[in-house]
């Protein structure tokens, strides 16, 4: 008998490769907008991330739906897995419009 249990399906490998960006600067981004960045230093199967350096930007107080490029330093924190939806490295991204507005709307008045 193998080291399965009887009717437990098999583990499964973890779709993310986040190994590769360890001791790296990521930027997360979580579920209700928050975004933050700093080095990955650790993260397990349920994607918990402990980011260390770490800084929040903040958002326009004028429109909270627009992120700007003002931080504050949290320094190190852990996230919960369930409130990250995006995971990627910092160096080699660099934000493209909005292929889906039209020209007329662009934001601008």
């Amino acid at each position: 008998m193998s080291g399965n249990r009887r009717g437990a399906p098999p583990k499964r490998d973890s779709i993310f490769e986040l190994s590769k960006l360890m001791d790296t600067m990521v930027r997360v981004k979580c579920l209700g907008g928050r975004e933050l960045r700093g080095v990955l230093r650790g993260y397990d199967d349920l994607v918990n991330v402990v980011l260390e350096d770490c800084d929040e930007f903040l958002r326009d107080p004028m429109d909270m739906q627009i992120v700007t490029d003002e931080t504050r330093k949290l320094g190190k924190v852990v996230i919960r897995g369930t409130q990250v939806s995006l995971i990627s490295p910092e160096d080699g991204t660099e934000e493209i419009a909005n292929p889906f507005l039209g020209a007329d709307d662009d934001g601008e008045d």
